[in-house]
């Protein structure tokens, strides 16, 4: 059985598609391919937001277009997949309005701190990518139901946080620039790069099993969604650092 912690990657993405081929089947490099580009058409709109954001501009609705557009095509995207080479460059495009303006929120507090996130993020795909290939990390079907346990109470966790939120109260250790959320960040960023290896893994798993081609757009948009999660990780944990110096 397949396994992802990337809730986009769930274990039945793939399963009875074999059947479903279009004309030629689900390649890595194919896979490789689209997960870039949309990583080029979230950059430019991410510039966007981070120009207007340096001119003094207002970015605040734009922003709340990314995060709430995101959030429906990703899910849109997610039920029904086949939908997934229209939706996935569609949500590169949202995302990037909202890392854009909070990553210009960020860089205004902590010069510096948006190229360090970014540099860490693509490292750690990079590493991880190079780590996977080699075989020198073996995914077994126990390690992709710890991630995916993991992750599925993390995100339970920033659900609780966010409701509690609406009352003016927040879960200490998310946000504390302490011990104990420093921890919690390191050990948060830690669990998004294994859903990096659950990533590759799942998408290697497509490939071979003959997924028709629209699953290269859906292997793109679960990439993207972790590289998205690791890299405002990156930016809690390198923000909660820089504060304490400060």
């Amino acid at each position: 059985m397949m396994r992802s912690g990337n809730p986009a990657l769930s274990d039945d993405a793939f399963r009875s598609l074999r059947a479903e081929r279009e004309g030629t089947a689900m390649t890595v490099q194919g896979t490789v391919n689209k997960t870039g580009f949309t990583l080029l058409i979230l950059m430019a709109t991410a510039m966007y937001t981070w120009e207007r954001h340096a001119q003094g501009q207002p970015v605040g609705g734009f922003m709340l277009l990314g995060g709430l557009g995101g959030l429906v095509v990703g899910l849109i995207t997610v039920f029904k997949k086949t939908a997934a080479p229209y939706t996935t460059p569609l949500y590169g495009a949202l995302e990037g309005l909202l890392l854009g303006g909070l990553s210009a929120t960020y860089e205004a507090r902590f010069p510096g701190i948006v190229m360090n996130a970014v540099g860490l993020t693509f490292g750690t795909l990079f590493a991880l990518l190079l780590a996977y290939s080699s075989k020198l990390i073996a995914v077994t079907d126990n390690m992709r139901l710890g991630v995916a346990a993991a992750t599925g109470g993390v995100m339970i966790l920033y659900l609780i946080n966010m409701v509690m939120g609406f009352f003016g109260v927040q879960i200490p250790f998310i946000h504390s620039n302490g011990p104990m959320g420093i921890l919690f960040s390191l050990f948060v960023v830690g669990l998004a790069a294994f859903n990096l290896v659950m990533d590759f893994d799942f998408i290697e798993r497509g490939a071979d099993s003959g997924a028709p081609k629209y699953m290269e757009w859906y292997g793109a948009f679960g990439l993207i969604v972790t590289l998205v999660w690791l890299y405002l990780e990156m930016l809690r944990l390198l923000a909660k650092l820089q504060s304490r110096r400060n």
